[in-house]
């Protein structure tokens, strides 16, 4: 149909269809533009950001323990003696070295 052929109740009908449709569009901006939609926006953005970065980490510790567990255990689960007993010794000889250097400390 034509633009000239449209009655004015057709032409009356489409502008009180558009009217709802642009107070539709108008009240979605009020929403979206509103404070609290904004803050609220902002905290599940945030929280967004921290779950990953959590999650990121848990994988890369989980990583991380697997390659050092590995270092000092076979694959059938037994203990690799030669590995730890290195890692024991240089771990008492730190810790012997800082209590020394506490105790020395305290005495000046």
């Amino acid at each position: 149909m034509s633009e000239a052929a449209r009655t004015p109740a057709q032409i009356e009908a489409d502008i009180t269809r558009r009217r709802q449709d642009l107070a539709l569009v108008l009240d979605e901006i009020a929403v979206r533009v509103h404070p609290q939609t904004i803050i609220q926006d902002t905290k599940a953005k945030a929280v967004s950001a921290v779950d990953r970065a959590v999650g990121q980490a848990y994988v890369a510790a989980n990583r991380t323990a697997n390659r050092v567990r590995a270092h000092f255990v076979d694959e059938d689960g037994s203990v690799r003696v030669e590995r730890v007993v290195p890692a024991a010794v240089a771990g008492a000889a730190l810790l012997g070295a800082v209590a020394g250097l506490t105790v020395w400390r305290r005495r000046r």
